[in-house]
């Protein structure tokens, strides 16, 4: 557990350090941007690591369920995630009406992923691990709009940005639960 908790904490806290733009533009300015930039991907990359390694070793090793989520949790688990990969396939930069809504879509698909898996997994490496997510997410999104970063301008009509987020977002969502239980090792369906 010590791991994963290691690793959450190298992953969100590299990614927090964002939210305080007077800290980060100092760092900036210290070391350039480049240097920036690589230690800051080196230190994600590690973060991910560790924290993918982690709950691997929670799994198999020192499983905690602290409750049991209803079958009905999982339905909407499910559910969510259509939404998570639909808000991910609107990160291309074109205009698009449901890029408009979400205004940051990378962090509108982080809050549903871990929200529906908070949903769904009642141990204490799932409580942890998308409870750590949700709470960075929603934070980083109320530091975004403090700062007045409005995100994606909302738009009044559908365009061609969109069909592309329903199409590649829906297709991804498929993927993925066909795919979940060879990647991640727990299956959706059955």
């Amino acid at each position: 557990m010590l791991i994963l908790i290691a690793g959450l904490v190298l992953f969100l806290g590299t990614h927090s350090f964002t939210m305080f733009r007077g800290a980060r533009g100092g760092a900036i300015s210290l070391v350039g941007p480049r240097y920036y930039r690589l230690s800051y991907t080196i230190k994600s990359l590690a973060g991910l690591a560790l924290i993918i390694w982690g709950f691997h070793r929670y799994r198999y090793g020192g499983w905690l369920e602290v409750w049991f989520p209803p079958l009905w949790l999982h339905h909407l688990t499910f559910l969510l995630m259509w939404p998570a990969f639909i808000s991910l396939a609107c990160m291309n930069p074109a205009p698009s009406r449901i890029r408009g809504w979400l205004r940051h879509p990378m962090l509108a698909a982080i809050k549903f992923w871990a929200l529906a898996h908070l949903l769904a997994n009642g141990d204490l490496g799932g409580i942890l691990l998308f409870g750590s997510f949700l709470a960075w997410a929603v934070a980083d999104r109320i530091a975004v709009k403090k700062r007045g970063d409005l995100g994606a301008p909302r738009i009044g009509h559908f365009t061609r940005a969109d069909i592309q987020a329903l199409a590649f977002g829906s297709i991804a969502y498929v993927l993925m639960i066909v795919l979940h239980p060879y990647l991640i090792g727990v299956p959706v369906l059955g």
